[in-house]
Order: structure tokens, then C-alpha cells, then sequence
């Protein structure tokens, strides 16, 4: 293992440990199990990973924290749509990814994914790039929760460049967005692929500025939320929500599309997936209710660290 790779491991594995760590203590009851996994001898990817996974903690309904480090001999095309000359190129990728779904409708569900990929073309030197970010998904909108989470986000990137929170901040609008239902899917946050303009140095704390943000963006809004009393329709409302976030990854998030085409460890790479989830067709909120404040209110772009 090169010493570049093993430094980007260590912090990984050490993020991976610290999440999990501070959301056990937040939940209270729950606990992550520890999964540690190997692919097999004869199998077209080979590597390691630590998934940990919490079911049915008081906090969270369904948590998956994975770590992946895998080498394959041909990058996906999920992976090389901003770079064809690296199309069919072997390759390394590491990356911890999260997804948490609260059991309180008013605690929102949160992404965030931090990764390093290097591929090697014959006769070349290795190319390696970054890629990650954070985002909300909220299923009653709060504008102080919304500002808070865009605010740290900006703050973790100031130190990169003043053109930095906006660029992901926007990326971040138009990659998860369902093309199919043009509805976004959250209130964003940030996201970068294919980074590497800084040098490897400099990407790389880029990197870690935002994978070390993300206890600071979410759980303030954990706290002030999870005691907010709840019924069935507001359980009802975030089921059918939870419905747009898988067609999201299932369709949509290039993240899981790699994992799939690539021979990626199934159970992992699908442990984003909310426990209960419902669909109705050609649903919509009834007018002046909270349901449809966030449609009309929160799901479209807004200059959130501004103030809206």
C-alpha cells in the first residue's frame, strides 16, 4: 500500500469511528453493529470494508456508516463520465459514505460521502482525484436548521477559496435533484467529484474540512428536533418522502451506481435505504398545511448561509 493510500485510510477509518462513536452517545440506546468484510478470491473487485449499521435506536430508525477500499481492473462508466480517457482503466477507491433516518419526522435524514479514487492508465502515472460532500433531506422544513447546516458547510470551505461553498453549494442543487418528478430531493448542502485542481495536498484537506464538519452541521439540528412530539400523519408523510429518497439512489445517485456496476458488496451499498417507506400514486400535500410548506417553501434553491 503506497503511503498516499494508507494516509487517506487512516482518516477514513478514523471519521468512520468518530461519527459512529458520537451518534451512539446521541441516540442513547442504539448501538452499531460492526460488519467488517472481505470480496472473495475470483471476483472481478477485490478489497475490504467496515460497514456498522444501527437498526431501531430510539433516535434512528436505520443508520449505516460504511468504509470501503476496493481495487478493480476496469473504472465503471459511472465513474468516468467527466474523464473518458480513463474509461476501462484499473482502479482504487476508498471512501466512508452515511446515511442516517431518524425514527422523529421532524429530525431530518442526512447524507454525506468522502472518497479518493486513483486510476492508472498503461504508460501513465496514477491519476487521483476527491470527491463527497453532505446534504439534507428534511421532511418538515425548519429555516433555522436549514441555514445552520449551509452555514457550516460554507465555513468548512472558506479556507479553499471564496468560490468553493458556492460551486458545490450548486452542484450540490442539480446532482440531487429527480429529473423524473423535477423536485429536488432535499435542501442541499455541498458536492464535488473529479476534484484534484488544488494538488493532492490541498484536495485532500479539502476533504477532510468537510468530513470533519459534518457532526457540527447535523447534530445541533438532532438536538433541538428530537423531542418534538409526533403522530401518524406526520409518520404517514414521512414514509411517502422517504419513497422520492430511494428512487433518488436508485436511479439517480452515481454513488450506488458505481458500487452496482463495479461488483461492489450489495448489502453495503444498499444500506442507504430507509426501513419503511410508501408510495401513492399521484399524491400531493393539501394546500396551507405544513406538508405543503416544504414544497412550496424548502425544496427549491435558496441561498440558505445568507439567510434565504
Amino acid at each position: 500500500m503506497s503511503d498516499v493510500v494508507s494516509v487517506v485510510r487512516d482518516y477514513l477509518l478514523g471519521l468512520q469511528q468518530r461519527v459512529v462513536a458520537a451518534v451512539e452517545a446521541e441516540d442513547g440506546t442504539g448501538k452499531f453493529i460492526r460488519d467488517e468484510w472481505t470480496k472473495p478470491p475470483g471476483e472481478k473487485l477485490q478489497g475490504n470494508g467496515i460497514t456498522r449499521l444501527m437498526e431501531e435506536g430510539a433516535l434512528l430508525e436505520r443508520a449505516g456508516v460504511g468504509f470501503s477500499h476496493v481495487r478493480g481492473p476496469a473504472l465503471p462508466p459511472s465513474a468516468t463520465q467527466h474523464r473518458p480517457e480513463l474509461a476501462g482503466a484499473p482502479f482504487e477507491a476508498m471512501g466512508v459514505s452515511l446515511v442516517f433516518h431518524p425514527r422523529n419526522p421532524y429530525v431530518p435524514t442526512v447524507h454525506m460521502n468522502v472518497r479518493m479514487l486513483a486510476a492508472t492508465q498503461a504508460g501513465h502515472e496514477s491519476v487521483t482525484w476527491f470527491g463527497g460532500g453532505m446534504d439534507l433531506t428534511p421532511y418538515y422544513g425548519f429555516e433555522d436548521d436549514a441555514a445552520h447546516f449551509h452555514r457550516i458547510n460554507r465555513d468548512a470551505l472558506a479556507p479553499f477559496g471564496d468560490d468553493k461553498y458556492p460551486r458545490f453549494k450548486r452542484w450540490c442543487d442539480e446532482y440531487f435533484f429527480l429529473k423524473h418528478r423535477n423536485e429536488p430531493r432535499g435542501i442541499g448542502g455541498v458536492f464535488f467529484d473529479d476534484f484534484s485542481e488544488l494538488g493532492f495536498e490541498r484536495s485532500f484537506a479539502m476533504q477532510r474540512a468537510v468530513g470533519d464538519a459534518f457532526l457540527d452541521a447535523w447534530l445541533p439540528i438532532v438536538q433541538r428536533r428530537k423531542a418534538m412530539a409526533f403522530g401518524e400523519r406526520e409518520r404517514d408523510f414521512q414514509a411517502v418522502r422517504r419513497g422520492r429518497y430511494v428512487e433518488f439512489n436508485l436511479v439517480w445517485d452515481r454513488g450506488t451506481l458505481f458500487g452496482l456496476q463495479s461488483g461492489g458488496r450489495t448489502e453495503s451499498i444498499l444500506m442507504s435505504l430507509p426501513p419503511i417507506v410508501k408510495w401513492r400514486y399521484d399524491w400531493k400535500p393539501d394546500p396551507g398545511t405544513p406538508e405543503a410548506k416544504l414544497y412550496s417553501d424548502f425544496l427549491r434553491p435558496r441561498d440558505w448561509a445568507a439567510g434565504g
